[in-house]
Order: structure tokens, then C-alpha cells, then sequence
């Protein structure tokens, strides 16, 4: 696809791009990169697992030399001027870069000494910053103990000490629930609108979206420049929606993507969204959506499906994983139960009375901002973690008195995927399957068939810290479904991996779930939750709202307004539990 280097009309250039090559050994990271970044704008770096975003952002930051070409940020050469950079560019890299044994305010101190700032111009600047972040209340507390959208802010103010010309942010939304997204946003909006040029770097791309320009790169290479609209037209005429079909939605999801006429498909609460190739005629899906009594209707493009188009289409077979699997045979249609179920630490309330039964073959959301209680609850379903009160049964068995054998029936796919980093990708194969009590020819070959399902062969020797995100994502889930559980937990499962991972990794989990799997999620990724039969909202350890994602879109539209995407039902609920709240005090005041 052609590019286009230039910047917004009139803007300054803040960031020249010219040939720039890095190569570390024999591979080749970023091939003969050209491009302008413009001051005052918030432009959106994309690009798959690999592509070299996380590189170019550190070469931007000036961390790194390169091989080839010349880079120049807010007037400085990234090589020859390389001292003044720090002075002019902020950066707040993937892993947030802070002291998680200091407190916000001790890293502030850090971060301000490091910029040389003292007395009363340093005491400003911190008031200043804590007021744009809203973090003055937390100055005492370690970041180690804030929760994932308030370690962004920190993450954010430490790399604004300086009060930089540029703003390099890498992933700063990975891990980080709506409202605290939104927040995020509105800082970086008011941040361009005094004439800072914004870098965000993301794997989400309903965040490209909403950047006045984008640069995705695949391969180390530049595949597009410019504003995303002008990508996302290119697909005009070839988005649709199977709406409501009379058979499941999973199924009518496995025949479109068997299409050839078809590069990609998701699931979209009760829908299913399909992209149609380049010049492919429509018949084939006119022919589904009567077959499945789908009503066809075209939609918009979205960016992310220009993105999967430009990559040559998602996943088009079915699991591999799921067709090696036996159905699941259960004695009772309720696979998860969980009644009034609590767990305090010390006085803190982590869930309050939590209540929902799980259907067997169900994939069940919990949703909720960071510090909701989501990962609270999956630790006690998984028998991790004792409730205070209340009880909880996983395939039949009480977790209060049988969790050994509950804990053989399910699989648990951790946050921070759970993976031994002092043992390489073969040995943390080989101690799961021990586990979970396979021996002898069994767990020879389950081990072997998860390296073949998963593409594991030339990683094996490897440490796990060492893999590609996806990759590190496909070893935790073949760890997680080495015994062939009856339940599986995924607790944020795809947070920061690219949009093909991703399909690659539903298009299992959905094959598992027609097998009668039942699959407990969390996420923060809202177009994730469309995969899910149900959702449960919950907020401030409660459960708000339980029902079908569209269901709760309804429940969330205002009157006269379109119906509303899963993140704005997410910030509504939330907002409408606040807005009670408030009135309560009101009156009690």
C-alpha cells in the first residue's frame, strides 16, 4: 500500500523519520523506515506481535543506535544530540518503568531529580501533575498496591516532568479498564492541545481510531502513513453483519471463515461481523445468512478490519485443538456455581455476595474496572483462594471440602499467563501435564500435540520471558489445557496481543466451547466481551448488572441515541451505580 510521510497540513514536524534501519544480529527489525510525525497530534503506531513498534519507540527515545539512517526529534539528532533528548521527550515505556517498593511521591522525587528539578519550580511541578492526574490523594501509597489505570497515570506523570515537546507512550491502555482508559484519553487530548506531538503505540485498534494520524508497520516495514480514515474507507462495501441468526452464532462463525470469499469474522454479541476480500462477490454470504436465517445488513468498516484485510484475513480452518478434543460429558447443565460468595482481607471487601451459575458449553464474562473483584473471584472458583463465606461448585464438586478434584477438572489461564521463567517453554509443558496427573504415553503425547498445535517446535529450549507476546499467550493456554478440562478460566487472556493473535486464539476457544468446554473470562478489551454469552458488570465487589452483551448495550442506550458500542455500556452502568451513590449521600447529608 502506498504511504504518505507528509504530516498534517500546516503542522510542524516534530519527528523526521529518514531510512532508518535496525537490525540486531541477523534479524532485521525496521527496514528502511521514512516517515513525519507532526507536533500537536496524537499519532497511533500499530502493527502485529513483532513488527517493531516497541523498537521504534525506543530508537525515538533515543535508547538505542541505528544501524542505519537518521532520526531527528524536536530539532535533536537521536545519535549526535543524544543528551539534550531527555530534556525534550517523554517516555513511558511497556512496563511502566516505576519503583513498585516507592510511593507515588518517592518516584515523582526520582523522576524530578533525574530532569534536574529542585525547590520550588520541582514543588510545582508536582502539583501541577497531580492535579492532571488526579493522583494527590495516593501520594503515600507504594505503586506497587495502585491499580493498573492509576499506575499509567503515575507512569504518565513521570514522564511529563520535564515538560516535553514529545510524549512517547508504549501500550499505556494494555491492562487497563474502560473508565480508566477514557481518562487516559482525556489527558492525552488536553496534552495535544498544547502543542505536544503524542506517540501511542497500541494493539488496540478501536484506539487507532480515535489518533488524528497512524503508522502501522508489519514486518519491520511501513504498510501505511496518514489519517485512519483514509485506510479504513479502502474497505467501503465489503463489511457486514449476519444479524440474529436462528442457529448458534459460533457455528454461523465457523461457516464464514470456511468462505474463501470471507478474510475475516468475530463474533458481535448476538451478530456476526464478516469482511469480505478484495473483489470477492457477496453470494457466498447471501447463501449463509439465508441458511441461517441471518438477516444481512452492511456495516461501516472499522480499522481493525482494514488491518486484518492488509495481514491476508484471519484464522479460515477450524481448531485443530478443539478437533483432537472429546466432547465433554457432564452429569449436570451447571458447570460453575457460585452463591453469596465473599472474601475479605482484613477489612477490605474483595467481592460482597457474589451469585451466578455458569451453563455448561457457556463462555461467561466478568467485567469491571481494575480492583473490581474480577480476579478475586476466578481465584476462589479455581480453588486458589478461600472465601470468607459463601460457597462455590465447579463441575459438581464443593471447593470447600473437594478442591483437589475440582482443581483436575479445570484449566486456569493466569493474568500474567503463569509460567515458570527459571524452566525453558519444554519444561514448563512437561511440569503441567505432571500436574495435572498425566504420565506414561498420555502425557507424551499431549506434550507433543500442544508443540504442534501451537507452532512450539523452535521455542522449546527457550526461557518463556524470551517469547513474543503471542507466543508466551500460546504456552500459557496449552499449559492450561493439557488435562482436556471441563472448565476453563482465562483471566485477561489477550491483554496486548495484536489483533490476529487474538482471532487465532477465539477461533480455539470457540471450537472448545462446541465441544461443551465452559470458559470463564475477564477482560478489559470490550470487543472481547461480544464473544460471551452472558456478561456479569462488576463494581466495587458487587455484581451490577447480568445479561447477553446485547442485552446490556439496551439496558444502557439512551433514549434517541444509537445503540451504544460494549465500552460505552461499560462506562454507563458504571456511571449510573455512581450517580445512585451519590444521590444516597446527598440525601443522607
Amino acid at each position: 500500500m502506498a504511504t504518505n510521510p507528509s504530516p498534517h497540513a500546516g503542522a510542524p514536524i516534530a519527528i523526521q523519520i529518514t531510512d532508518l534501519v535496525k537490525s540486531f544480529g541477523a534479524t532485521l527489525a525496521l527496514d528502511r523506515i521514512t516517515a513525519q510525525i507532526a507536533g500537536g497530534r496524537l499519532t497511533g503506531l500499530v502493527g502485529p506481535d513483532g513488527a517493531g513498534k516497541t523498537t521504534l519507540m525506543r530508537l525515538l527515545a533515543g535508547l538505542m543506535r541505528p544501524t542505519q539512517g537518521r532520526i531527528v526529534v524536536a530539532g535533536c539528532d537521536t545519535v549526535g544530540d543524544r543528551d539534550a533528548l531527555p530534556y525534550r521527550v517523554g517516555y513511558m515505556p511497556q512496563r511502566f518503568g516505576l519503583y513498585e517498593d516507592l510511593s507515588v511521591l518517592e518516584n515523582m522525587r526520582l523522576y524530578a531529580g533525574l530532569q534536574g528539578l529542585i525547590g520550588a519550580e520541582r514543588q510545582s511541578r508536582f502539583e501541577q501533575l497531580l492535579a492532571f492526574t488526579r493522583l494527590g490523594p495516593f501520594t503515600a501509597r507504594l505503586a506497587g498496591e495502585l491499580s493498573g489505570g492509576m499506575k499509567q497515570k503515575l507512569g504518565l506523570a513521570c514522564a511529563l516532568m520535564a515538560m516535553p515537546q514529545i510524549l512517547l507512550l508504549d501500550e499505556p491502555s494494555v491492562g487497563v479498564d474502560p473508565v480508566s482508559r477514557q481518562d487516559l484519553w482525556s489527558m492525552v487530548n488536553a496534552l495535544t492541545g498544547d502543542g505536544i506531538a503524542v506517540v501511542w503505540a497500541t494493539s488496540y485498534l478501536d484506539e487507532a481510531e480515535r489518533c488524528a494520524d497512524v503508522l502501522l508497520l508489519n514486518e519491520g516495514r511501513l504498510a501505511y502513513s496518514g489519517p485512519p480514515h483514509a485506510f479504513t474507507d479502502r474497505l467501503t462495501g465489503r463489511s457486514f453483519l449476519l444479524r440474529n441468526p436462528s442457529v448458534e452464532r459460533r457455528q454461523v462463525l465457523a461457516r464464514a471463515l470456511a468462505l474463501p470469499s470471507v478474510c475475516d469474522g468475530v463474533i458481535q454479541g448476538e451478530s456476526v461481523r464478516v469482511v469480505l476480500r478484495q473483489g470477492a462477490a457477496q453470494a457466498d454470504i447471501d447463501t449463509l445468512a439465508r441458511e441461517t436465517g441471518a438477516q444481512l445488513q452492511p456495516v461501516a468498516p472499522r480499522f481493525e478490519d482494514a488491518f486484518v484485510d492488509l495481514l491476508g484475513g484471519g484464522p479460515s480452518g477450524p481448531s485443530e485443538l478443539a478437533a483432537r478434543m472429546q466432547p465433554v460429558v457432564a452429569t449436570s447443565d451447571i458447570a460453575v456455581q457460585c452463591q453469596n460468595l465473599t472474601r475479605k482481607f482484613g477489612a477490605f471487601v474483595a467481592t460482597d455476595n457474589v451469585s451466578f451459575d455458569v451453563r455448561k458449553g457457556e463462555i461467561f464474562g466478568l467485567l469491571g474496572p481494575n480492583g473490581a473483584g474480577k480476579s478475586t473471584t476466578f481465584k476462589m472458583l479455581c480453588g486458589l483462594l478461600k472465601p470468607t463465606s459463601g460457597q462455590a461448585r465447579v463441575v459438581g464438586h464443593d471447593l470447600r471440602t473437594a478442591a483437589s478434584a475440582a482443581k483436575l477438572k479445570l484449566g486456569y489461564m493466569a493474568q500474567k499467563f503463569s509460567l515458570y521463567g527459571l524452566l525453558s517453554v519444554g519444561q514448563n509443558l512437561e511440569f503441567s501435564s505432571g500436574v495435572y496427573g498425566l504420565e506414561g504415553a498420555t502425557r507424551r503425547e499431549r506434550v507433543a500435540e500442544m508443540i504442534e498445535t501451537f507452532q512450539l517446535q523452535r521455542y522449546l529450549a527457550s526461557s518463556p520471558e524470551s517469547l513474543p507476546l503471542g507466543f508466551k499467550q500460546r504456552l500459557a493456554l496449552a499449559c492450561a489445557l493439557m488435562h482436556r478440562p471441563a472448565v476453563l478460566f482465562l483471566d485477561e487472556p489477550t491483554s496486548g496481543v495484536d489483533p490476529i493473535t487474538r482471532r487465532e486464539f477465539w477461533n480455539h476457544i470457540n471450537g472448545l466451547v462446541r465441544k461443551g468446554v465452559t470458559v470463564l473470562v475477564t477482560t478489559h478489551f470490550m470487543d472481547e466481551a461480544e464473544y460471551c454469552d452472558r456478561v456479569a458488570l462488576m463494581y466495587h465487589a458487587k455484581v451490577i448488572a447480568l445479561d447477553t452483551p446485547d442485552a446490556l448495550k439496551r439496558k444502557a442506550q439512551k433514549p434517541g441515541c444509537e445503540e451504544p458500542t460494549m465500552e460505552e455500556t461499560f462506562i454507563e452502568l458504571i456511571e449510573r451505580v455512581d450517580a445512585g451513590a451519590d444521590a444516597t449521600a446527598a440525601r443522607a447529608a
